[in-house]
Formats: C-alpha cells, structure tokens, sequence
C-alpha cells in the first residue's frame, strides 16, 4: 500500500508539474505577444513622428498663409515730388551748361553746409529717338535746355546760395528777391510722376525738318541729293523732292534711307 501511495503521489505530481509548464508557456506567451502588441503600437503611434507631421502641416501652412498675405500686398503708388520737404523752384542758366550749373550748385551746397535747405538739383530729361548714320538710337535730352528745378526752402541764404551759383543768372517766375514756386500739377508735370509700365515709348525727334536738303543712302535713288517737302513722323517717312532727269520728282522714303548732307 505504501508503495502504491508513493507512484500515486509522483504520479499526480509529475501531473502537476505538467500543468504548471504549460501554463508558464501559456503566460509566456500572451506577455510576449502582449510585448509585441505594445512594440506595435509605439512604432505605430510615435509621438515624435506625430509632433513632426503637425510641425511640417503647420509650416506649410504658415507658407501658405505668407504667400496669399504677399499676394494681397499692394506696392503703393509713387509718391509726388510735391509732397517732399520744401518747394520747388525754377532757375535759368545758359543752355548747354546746365550739367556744369547743377554739379556748382550742389558743391556749393556742402560747402555752404546748406543741406538742411537746399534738398535737390534737377535737370529733366527724356528719352528721344534720333536717326544717326541710318541707324535709330535713343539718346537722353533736356526738356527744357537752360533751366534747372531746385527744391529747397527759400529764405535769404538759400536764395544768395543758388542765386550766386557760378552759372545762374537768375530764378524764373515772382520777383527777383521773391520767386514763385511751381504748383503740384507744374511739379507732376515736369518730373513726370507716373507708374513706370504707363510711361510712354521714348519720343521721336527727327533731325530733319521740311525744307532740309538731304541725301538718299539706299535703294534706286541712293547717292541722289534732295530737298524733304513732307515729314510724317508717325509713320517715320519722308517724301523728298529728287532731280530726276532735270525735274523735281516726289520720292517717299523711309527715316533710315536718309541722312543729312
């Protein structure tokens, strides 16, 4: 009997043992799938990889919103040279000097330390297309050869500066002691004040005038001496009267096939 208890006993205690390995493999188990589940979601759910995605959102967001704020921006119209400090005022030189006139006036400004009343000095100019040797060029030219705008604040040192400018002889418009200055719309006018793609193409200016002698340079009549009887600078020609067999004989021809004698 005792021998029969002893197998019984080894015998439900190997029956033990066998439960308790398998339940130990049944929990190892679930923990390492429960550890594989956890792994899992981490990798799925990386809060860096979050705080990156919102961070890339945000700043293609905050570009978005830059561009269509630099869309809506609208560069402001050019301001007037009336609205700058001082007045305009108008002086008159000899022509052909007024370069000359213009560089006295502003060495004599900083010598005078006179900066804190005579602002500017300004020649207006525009743009003209000549024909030169048959070719067009555009070349800068004076809008009013012989005068010369200055902004400034007039009182009597201002005045005796510019008044005694090597080159001067004098302000234009008012007394003599007591000038004028140009209105805004005398301002806007001459120095132009408009957006840049309204300006206009640069004006034409033949170097011919009716009643000038001329010589062809190209084409049936080249080398033939002439007299221009019309001149229709819109369309650029010119109708030359040329000797032709001891008659005068009207000859249209364009700007480039002619030059001056």
């Amino acid at each position: 009997m005792a021998e029969l208890a002893d197998t019984e006993t080894v015998e439900v205690d190997e029956t033990t043992d066998a439960v308790e390995i398998e339940e130990t493999a049944e929990a190892t188990d679930v923990e390492a799938g429960s550890a594989e589940s956890v792994a899992g979601a981490t990798a799925e759910e990386d809060p860096a990889d979050e705080v990156a995605e919102a961070s890339d959102g945000a700043a293609e967001e905050s570009s978005e919103a830059a561009e269509e704020v630099s869309e809506a921006v609208v560069p402001p119209p050019p301001a007037s040279p009336y609205d700058l400090p001082g007045d305009w005022y108008v002086i008159h030189s000899y022509s052909g000097y007024e370069n000359k006139v213009k560089a006295n006036l502003e060495t004599r400004i900083q010598s005078m330390h006179m900066e804190g009343r005579i602002f500017e000095v300004h020649i207006p100019m525009e743009d003209v297309v000549e024909f030169k040797g048959g070719k067009k060029v555009t070349v800068p030219k004076k809008v009013f050869p012989g005068y010369i705008l200055v902004r400034m604040t007039l009182d009597d040192d201002s005045w005796y500066a510019v008044r005694n400018t090597p080159g001067v002889t004098g302000f234009v418009a008012g007394n003599a002691q007591k000038p004028t200055p140009l209105s805004r719309r005398e301002v806007e006018r001459f120095l132009g004040v408009q957006e840049e793609e309204e300006k206009g193409k640069p004006r034409f200016k033949p170097e011919w005038d009716v009643g000038e002698q001329v010589r062809v340079v190209t084409g049936p009549f080249a080398d033939f001496n002439g007299v221009i009887e019309e001149l229709n600078v819109d369309q650029q020609k010119v109708v030359v009267l040329v000797n032709i067999f001891g008659r005068d004989t009207p000859v249209e021809l364009g700007f480039e096939d002619i030059q001056k004698n």
